[in-house]
This record gives structure tokens, sequence and C-alpha cells, in this order.
């Protein structure tokens, strides 16, 4: 059966939370277990729309935590899908927070979630392609050939000389 590909605006998920006493460490900023947590749950909505069915988490980027979030904050996530491949699904997260009294916005993270989605009976099930439309759409999907090759490489599931999108990185220029 041939699946029909979809946009990554099909898969577009945003999330908000605000920030409870609860949520906080000790000087009053998010936890970052809980932001990841948050994170995780925006880039799944978004890979299961583009499925269409379950998917599992396989893996998390790097996250930097570039400006923290404090008690009282409200958090947007957006979360939607840069490209497939075969059964894996590529999802991209931006995190902004803003303070509503003094309207100040301001970025936090992002980064890319990878997830594989199931059929009914827990195993591995084809996905769609992804048709992007914006330029920066386009320039995601290209360059997550190489952001997955470098994962699989990590995860000891690639070697380097395998990967083709990365053989620059890997390889000694030899003078003659």
């Amino acid at each position: 059966m041939e699946l029909k590909g979809k946009t990554p605006s099909e898969s577009k998920t945003i999330m908000t939370e605000m920030v409870l006493p609860n949520d906080t460490n000790h000087l009053h900023n998010l936890r970052g277990g809980k932001i990841l947590h948050w994170m995780d749950i925006a880039t799944a909505i978004a890979a299961s729309k583009h499925a269409g069915a379950i998917v599992v988490t396989v893996s998390v980027d790097q996250v930097s935590f570039v400006n923290p979030i404090k008690l009282g904050d409200v958090v947007t996530i957006i979360a939607k899908v840069t490209r497939s491949f075969n059964t894996s699904i590529e999802t991209h997260v931006e995190v902004w927070a803003e303070n509503i009294p003094t309207q100040n916005k301001y970025k936090c993270n992002e980064a890319y979630y990878s997830f594989v989605a199931l059929d009914s009976n827990g195993k591995p099930r084809k996905t769609a392609t992804v048709i992007p439309e914006s330029d920066e759409e386009i320039e995601q999907y290209e360059k997550a050939l190489k952001r997955r090759q470098l994962r699989l490489i990590i995860a000891g599931r690639m070697k380097p000389e395998e990967a083709d999108e990365l053989k620059s990185l890997f390889t000694v220029n030899q003078k003659k």
C-alpha cells in the first residue's frame, strides 16, 4: 500500500504549559527533566500525526538549555516533522517562554527527536514521506539525512565509512 506524503504543517503541534511551583528546582527555574518530558510529548504527537500510528522515541539530539524558564512563565513548545525514513520519523522542536506581565518572550532551546512508527502488533511500520513547503522546511529536510547518519554512527549502527553524507567529517586528507 502506497502511503500519501504529508507536509510538515500537517504534523505541527503547539503545546502550552505554565511553570508551577512543583515544576521548578530550588532556584525557581523549570527543571530540565520536566521540559524534556514536555518536548517528548509534543514531538511524539507530531510524529504520531504524521504516521497515523503510535510512535516510540528512538533518540534525542543534543539539547542545550540556552535560557532558564522561570516560575510563572508560560512555555510554548512547537514541534513538527522534518523528514521520514521508511519507519523512522525525525521531528524538530523549539521551546519558547514568556513572562506574561512583562511580555518578554525568549527562546529556551531546540532539538531533534527521532521516532519509529509501530503497527498494531508493536512492529515497525512504513510511514508517509515528508513534503517540505517553506525554505526552512526544505533545508531541514535536506540536512536530515546527515543528522540521521550521525545518530546511527553514534549509536554504533553504522560505520563512519558507510555514511556517504558525512564522509568529509570522518576522512583525513592524505598529502602525497
